[in-house]
């Protein structure tokens, strides 16, 4: 399995040197079309994706790998394949901001790999070149660029009222998140605080840290409860449901199971059968992360009470009642 963590490390180092030169320039930022998934793509993601295609083929022809950009490219009959986001945070990338990862997680080649069958997640940051690692089974590291370990420190509140948590909310209607998530937003604000960073692994990865007590990103799960609501997630997304796909939190997912720290479905349940492999809205999964089980059980709470109390406006309803 050292071997397989070795390539995660060494791709992510390469992506992040293809994309550093490029952050917070106004060449990062121009739009040059859309991912399989329904995102724009921008000047900085089409570096990165080159990148990946090239090493791949140069250094790993027997792999195989789903990219946000590209899908799935590489080996017909592959060892392993690679779920992998060059650029997790690429609008914070091409401000230039530090909430831009690398993110690669490996799994076994199989007809349909998933979540529970990830066996090694590496995520780097791109500004800093931290770097986070994971095995299945034999733990996890995090170090920074120069070689000191970064302190696990995860959170011991349970307290939404003291809370510093982050969302998901590019592509996401902002009327309908504000009202599932008002009671967090409302109780965090004056003793915590809510923070949009753009990135699930870097939102993820400092709660581990302890930067952060908590991420909260469910879209999925509001569209499964009121499927009139994926109207407006289209409307929003230019025609495309905008949620977390696998690639952008399966190494996440794997980091947060060695260290103990809970990361589940807006219901609590687990994500270990959601497949890994695609990333329109019927692979998108909704993603609930905290640094303790306390809070991790008032999150969710919270989450589902929000969903319930969901009701569809007038102007939702096309003028109906």
């Amino acid at each position: 399995m050292a071997d397989v963590t070795d390539n995660l490390i060494d791709l992510c180092g390469r992506l992040r040197d293809a994309v550093l030169p490029a952050l917070g320039t106004h060449a990062a930022r121009a739009h040059t079309g859309v991912a399989v998934g329904g995102d724009i793509t921008f000047g900085i993601d089409e570096q990165a994706e080159a990148l990946l295609a090239q090493h791949m083929r140069e250094r790993l022809p027997g792999w195989a790998f789903y990219s946000e950009d590209g899908g799935l490219h590489g080996a017909r009959e592959p060892e392993y394949v690679l779920i992998v986001d060059p650029i997790d945070g690429t609008r914070p990338a091409a401000a230039g901001f530090e909430s831009a990862c690398v993110s690669i997680a490996a799994v076994p080649a199989s007809e349909a790999p998933t979540m529970g069958d990830v066996v090694a997640g590496v995520v780097q940051e791109i500004k800093s070149g931290a770097l986070f690692v994971a095995e299945r089974g034999a733990g996890f590291s995090m170090r920074r660029a120069d070689g000191p370990a970064i302190p696990f420190r995860p959170t011991p509140r349970e307290d939404v009222e003291s809370m510093f948590w982050s969302l998901g909310f590019r592509g996401r209607p902002a009327v309908i998140l504000a009202r599932v998530l008002e009671e967090l937003i409302d109780a965090s604000s004056v003793g915590g605080s809510v923070f949009d960073i753009g990135s699930a692994a870097y939102g993820v990865t400092r709660i581990l840290t302890g930067q952060l007590d908590a991420y909260v990103d469910i879209g999925p799960a509001i569209i499964a409860a009121h499927p009139w609501a994926e109207a407006e997630f289209r409307r929003v997304g230019r025609g495309a449901v905008l949620c977390n796909s696998p690639y952008d939190v399966a190494a996440t997912y794997l980091l947060c199971r060695e260290a103990g720290v809970p990361f589940t479905d807006a219901d609590g349940s687990t994500l270990d059968d959601r497949p890994v492999l695609g990333s329109d809205v019927s692979f998108q999964m909704a993603t609930v992360a905290a640094g303790n089980e306390g809070l991790q059980a008032a999150l969710i709470a919270s989450v589902q009470r929000g969903i319930a109390g969901l009701r569809r406006t007038r102007s939702q309803s096309g003028g109906r009642r």
